[in-house]
């Protein structure tokens, strides 16, 4: 009986080759019914059936080819395993006997292999051009197809390619093949091996195929395809159905309210590498962000494949837009040897006990990721795309998940490191009191735009927009000489602001001269506040309403202004860049104005007036019906402008003169309601402070101190334990629940209250301090002030506690970023978690700090003299230029 794999190619394709001569190749194949429909097929595309049947001439094995001249035109697209599938039937016309496992498998196989190595061969110019100038064979090659054509197929051999092909036996002899053709003309070892395993893992498709085509003509092949080949072609249809779905349209998507799409603009950014220490390499040479990434994942090394790949950069730096483009670059580029899956993590409801798990339940549409078994498939390999780690909607109750979740992150790249890559994006601060990293995570930081990234940025607008005013601005932002503020410049490097500039400027809403004395946060609030002007004022219609920013915003502009800060504070307590409509139009209930605007509205447009309204200005509505902001920075500075008026209503004085115009109760309402949810983020609390700093309206002297009483009162529990009626926690909870299901519990939303306000006394101390004629008299004490009446040693040590009991750490995680500069001289804070926080300048003098956890904490110049450090945990705490004079039990490693 013959096994080997020449003597199994030879027992199928000899029947056919007394049939054949090249003078009379079309009447062969009308002779025989297994070649007549091939025939008509190729005769429909132009092509002759001659090519393929003349491989059978000589009874060698298809895979021959290979070694052959002809191997350059393989790229034409012919179809080996409708040919092999012929090969299979011929002979059981002519012989009248069934083939075996192994005869369908050995010929399928080769069929399969080649159009897998067409498919891949025509993505790769520059692999087909070096077939072109064919060399002659070498030893290496003569010898691997000798061995191939030796090799012994038995049934065990048979079942192993049906099982795993990639993986098979008879493959790597195949691999050999293809590897020697390669290396013979000219492309590296490693570009060969990439090249071999790419055709070797993408040949199962056209192996599955097969099946599906072969139908009843083989029994083997039937059988096959009943016990499970059905399952996979599903398997690879959803696969293909999740990319033309998820990952082709992403970068087709028009940008915010334009006519083009990102790709028409997009520019591929640099990044820096981020040490250990998550600091960045500033003074090092930046780098493509894509080559480096695909430089990681295309690494064989095993070292390599155990790294997890954090992409790091602030808001409007363009994480999002380059996992999305990315993303599609590797469907298209490198889609044999990686499967994109890119997931908005904000998108995750919930996380599950793994990371395979979670995962599971967000592509538990696509029929690929339903069985147990899909990630451990030798061949699909997942590229895991994971964006907006700072952008997670999970409530902070549930904030030991996110935790859990990227601590799971790393277990998972090292159990699948040969078979999948995980990638995430976010920002640096996400990683911001999270205790026990996974040390494989690999780190770096998107760069600002050079002069060379904003030239392409501008040669791709000036194809959109090609006037001479585009080509002035680009030199106007990047000529030395030019007029243009500095602070302009330097907005100009980043993506999302040198698009406003951009947009602003070509629609004549621009005014630079308005920069010429803002610096820092309040130039780029400048942008937002001509950015928010510009889209309440312009032109847009939709098919039924023409004029829709006329019935819109001529009716109440600051009206409007207010719904949208009203929708950014429901988008910023939601957790994410989305929240539901019930939740917007429960906070407009409270303002009259908007909601005689809304009324308004509806009389015009109808009873989705709200939505229209919203759409019309950079929010769009989002799949559950609610609405989202085109970008999360936008609803960060809404959010911010909204609390910047609160805080001034909350000190405007009585006509009198005496008392506030908002008495104490209603004051301490409405701070549960706008800081009732986890945490202000640094962003918030930078344009904040920025809009606060220019207002003439600021008056910091009696915030702090009608939000000092009211920490007062919270750090006696005032809130929380009303005996009668409905405390104020829990109003906001049920709000939260019933307008936009989210589960904060009241005893959360106490914590997370709380833990805002001391956010904002802090940053007020701070404020304060820089200003002279403040700094004496307006000071923030957490404990009170030393020797005072008012001074209590554990009052924060209880905050911490009363804190921690929502997760272990979140007071250090909502908190710690904003301790810098704090006076907690004479505290007790035994035993307390402050890691990863920053007491950069705190004032620690006496301080009880024993068997506290100090790790990774930065304590640069902090004054800690006297400070009694027994027991306490400074694993990689960092420092420098702290005062130490007479501090005890100082033990620390690796700062």
């Amino acid at each position: 009986m013959p096994n080997s794999l020449l003597e199994l190619s030879k027992k199928l394709i000899d029947p056919a080759k007394e049939f054949i001569s090249t003078e009379n190749v079309e009447k062969t194949a009308e002779f025989s019914n297994a070649f007549m429909e091939l025939a008509k097929t190729l005769q429909e595309q132009g092509k002759s059936i001659g090519f393929l049947m003349g491989l059978v001439k000589e009874s060698k094995p298809l895979l021959d080819i290979l070694c052959s001249p002809e191997a350059q035109v393989i790229s034409a697209g012919l179809p080996f395993v409708p040919f092999a599938i012929a090969l299979i039937k011929f002979y059981r016309e002519k012989t009248d006997r069934e083939p075996t496992l192994k005869d369908c498998v050995v010929i399928i196989s080769q069929a399969a292999y080649l159009e897998s190595f067409a498919q891949v061969l025509a993505n790769n110019k520059d692999v087909l051009a070096r077939l072109r100038t064919y060399a002659n064979s070498n030893q290496a090659l003569d010898k691997a197809l000798q061995n191939l054509n030796d090799f012994e197929l038995t049934d065990e051999i048979a079942n192993s390619v049906i099982a795993s092909f990639s993986q098979s036996s008879l493959v790597k002899r195949f691999n050999e093949i293809l590897l020697a053709k390669l290396e013979l003309v000219g492309l590296s070892q490693p570009e060969a091996k990439e090249f071999t395993e790419s055709v070797a893992r993408n040949t199962k498709i056209y192996f599955l195929k097969a099946l599906a085509l072969a139908g009843d003509s083989a029994q083997p092949l039937a059988e096959l395809y009943k016990n499970g080949g059905t399952e996979e072609i599903k398997k690879y249809m959803s696969i293909q159905a999740y990319i033309k779905e998820q990952i082709e349209p992403k970068p087709k998507e028009t940008v915010f309210k334009e006519t083009f799409t990102y790709n028409d603009i997009y520019v591929k950014p640099n990044a820096r590498k981020v040490d250990n220490n998550g600091k960045i390499e500033k003074e090092s040479n930046t780098f493509s962000l894509e080559d480096w990434v695909k430089r990681i994942i295309l690494d064989t090394n095993s070292n390599a494949q155990k790294k997890v790949i954090f992409i790091q950069g602030g808001t409007g730096r363009g994480k999002s837009i380059f996992c999305r483009i990315f993303a599609d670059s590797v469907r298209r580029d490198l889609y044999q040897r990686w499967i994109p899956i890119l997931i908005r993590l904000r998108d995750i409801e919930e996380f599950q006990p793994s990371l395979k798990e979670t995962l599971s339940s967000r592509l538990q549409q696509y029929y690929f990721a339903l069985k147990n078994d899909w990630l451990i498939d030798n061949d699909t390999k997942f590229l895991f795309i994971l964006d907006g780690f700072d952008e997670l909607r999970i409530e902070r109750s549930n904030s030991s998940s996110v935790k859990s979740f990227i601590r799971q992150v790393g277990p998972f790249q090292e159990d699948y490191a040969k078979r999948h890559q995980v990638i995430i994006t976010g920002r640096a601060m996400d990683l911001h009191g999270i205790e026990d990293l996974p040390p494989n995570l690999e780190r770096v930081e998107i760069a600002e735009m050079n002069i060379e990234l904003q030239a392409q940025w501008f040669d791709n607008w000036r194809r959109q927009f090609p006037t001479d005013e585009t080509t002035k601005f680009q030199q106007f932002l990047q000529d030395n000489q030019s007029s243009c503020p500095e602070q302009v410049k330097e907005l100009a490097k980043e993506p999302l602001l040198l698009y406003l500039l951009t947009a602003m400027h070509r629609d004549n809403e621009l005014d630079i001269n308005e920069f010429k004395q803002a610096t820092g946060t309040a130039a780029k609030i400048l942008v937002y506040e001509q950015a928010l002007k510009w889209v309440l004022t312009e032109q847009r219609s939709d098919r039924r309403h023409p004029d829709l920013n006329k019935e819109l915003t001529g009716q109440n502009p600051e009206a409007l202004r207010r719904i949208l800060a009203e929708a950014a504070v429901c988008v910023v307590q939601s957790g994410g860049e989305s929240a539901s409509m019930e939740m917007v139009k429960s906070r407009l209930e409270q303002d009259y104005e908007t909601k005689e605007l809304i009324a308004k509205a509806e009389e015009q447009l109808g009873g989705e007036a709200l939505k229209t309204a919203l759409s019309a200005f950079y929010i769009k509505s989002d799949n559950s019906g609610g609405v989202e902001f085109f970008h999360k920075s936008f609803s960060e500075f809404l959010c911010a402008e909204r609390l910047k008026q609160s805080i001034e209503d909350w000190t405007q004085l009585g006509k009198r003169g005496k008392t506030f115009n908002i008495n104490e109760q209603e004051l301490y309402g409405e701070i549960y309601d706008l800081l009732g949810y986890g945490g202000l983020t640094p962003e918030i609390l930078e344009y904040l402070m920025a809009l606060l700093r220019a207002s003439s309206e600021f008056k910091p002297k009696e915030i702090l101190q009608r939000l000092n009483k009211f920490y007062l009162d919270w750090c006696q529990g005032e809130f929380i334990d009303l005996h009668e009626g409905t405390t104020l926690p829990q109003k906001k909870a049920r709000n939260l629940e019933k307008q936009a299901g989210i589960n904060l519990g009241q005893r959360q939303v106490d914590i997370f209250t709380g833990l805002n306000v001391i956010i904002l006394l802090l940053e007020l101390h701070r404020y304060a301090q820089t200003q002279d004629e403040l700094k004496d008299n307006l000071v923030f004490y957490p404990c009170g002030k030393k020797d005072s009446d008012n001074f209590d040693e554990q009052r924060l040590l209880r905050i911490i506690g009363y804190s921690n009991s929502v997760s272990l750490g979140t007071f250090s995680a909502t908190v710690g970023y904003f301790l810098s500069g704090a006076n907690l001289s004479g505290t007790n804070l035994s035993g307390a978690i402050l890691t990863d926080a920053n007491l950069t300048g705190v004032i620690l003098t006496r301080a009880n700090l024993t068997r506290a956890n100090f790790t990774d904490t930065n304590l640069t110049g902090a004054i800690l003299t006297r400070a009694n450090f027994t027991g306490a945990n400074l694993t990689d705490a960092n420092l420098t230029g702290a005062k130490l004079t007479d501090a005890k039990g100082l033990e620390f490693s690796g700062s």
